[in-house]
């Protein structure tokens, strides 16, 4: 059943912040927990504690830490949309988060959409005004099972080598 779901998550980042990794809207467990990527078998936070080579964050300041001493921002493309559950493909009556706060405190030069649809949304509501192109990353949802724990590693190493530009 559809609902209408007004982001309540604040944006993470400081003014030293690098990238940005944009997911489409939280999930319930999201909101639940009060922090991004909260489904405990959403695959997002081991992926980025692997390639950083650090401790698996199990908190919402341990996780806000690990991004903000990578120098790595994260948010998501919508501000408020009618959503089924966490189903991505359901979203319907977007409207998109401004993001020139975020771009203009802080030194990000690439912009990462974790799936399809965030990429899509992006793409549609938000590159016409930040101009930076993003990149489009698989989901690390659960429901993203077709793509092994490898490959969503392997894929996400961009992420590394954007963080030594």
């Amino acid at each position: 059943m559809k609902q209408t779901i007004t982001h309540t998550i604040p944006p993470c980042y400081d003014s030293h912040s690098r990238i940005l990794i944009l997911g489409t809207m939280p999930s319930p467990k999201s909101r639940e927990y009060g922090f991004y990527y909260g489904h405990p078998q959403n695959r997002f936070w081991k992926i980025i504690s692997d390639l950083l080579e650090k401790p698996l964050p199990t908190t919402n300041q341990e996780k806000q830490n690990l991004l903000l001493q990578n120098q790595i921002a994260l948010w998501d493309v919508l501000k408020s949309c009618e959503i089924d559950g966490a189903s991505d493909s359901s979203i319907q009556n977007p409207i998109p988060n401004n993001l020139s706060e975020i771009l203009s405190n802080s030194q990000i030069h690439t912009i990462f959409t974790t799936g399809a649809k965030a990429y899509q949304l992006y793409e549609k509501y938000c590159f016409p005004q930040t101009k930076i192109p993003a990149i489009s990353l698989p989901s690390t949802s659960p429901a993203n099972c077709r793509t092994s724990y490898q490959q969503l590693k392997a894929a996400y190493q961009i992420l590394l080598d954007a963080l030594k530009q």
